[in-house]
């Protein structure tokens, strides 16, 4: 079950870029996807573009969460990875700190870096409820975050088996 991060954690981006998660909250609520680190994970990059393009422009900072190192962001993500803010999780931490059971997942955390929603595994009702928690937190117009291409409904991985 989902919770609330440590919010001295340090999350390191893609580009080796690193700060706490508190101080990557000081300005801006964070909204994570986070993707499971094997060739089919890559299936929910459009997804998180519908929401990344949505939100891109709100109070938040829109990231990709990649549970291993730089390489397996660019190979899982490739063009995108340049593009759209990424974190690299390697020894799981964060993925583990945010009480993830499974993957992919869609995570909104707060200022204050409690978690706002969240939504495991790919249940296109839940990620919209998901998004509809940013949209409200951002006084923002909220995303239509399933496609007629995506994947069907799935349980996801289980992080225990990453």
């Amino acid at each position: 079950m989902a919770k609330n991060p440590d919010s001295t954690l340090t999350l390191v981006t893609s580009r080796g870029g690193s700060r706490t998660l508190d101080d990557w909250t000081t300005m801006f609520h964070l909204c994570l996807v986070v993707l499971a680190p094997t060739p089919a994970g890559s299936a929910w990059i459009p997804v998180a573009q519908r929401i990344f393009a949505t939100f891109g422009d709100a109070d938040c900072h829109c990231a990709f969460v990649i549970p291993g190192n730089h390489q397996v962001a660019e190979r899982l993500l490739g063009d995108v990875e340049s593009k759209i803010l990424t974190f690299v999780d390697p020894n799981l931490e964060l993925v583990h700190g945010l009480g993830l059971e499974r993957l992919p997942a869609f995570v909104h955390l707060r200022q204050d870096t409690a978690l706002v929603a969240s939504a495991e595994g790919w249940d296109p009702r839940a990620w919209q409820q998901v998004a509809r928690e940013v949209g409200a937190a951002m006084a923002w117009t909220v995303p239509e975050v399933a496609g007629p291409d995506d994947p069907r409904p799935t349980p996801g991985w289980l992080v225990s088996a990453l």
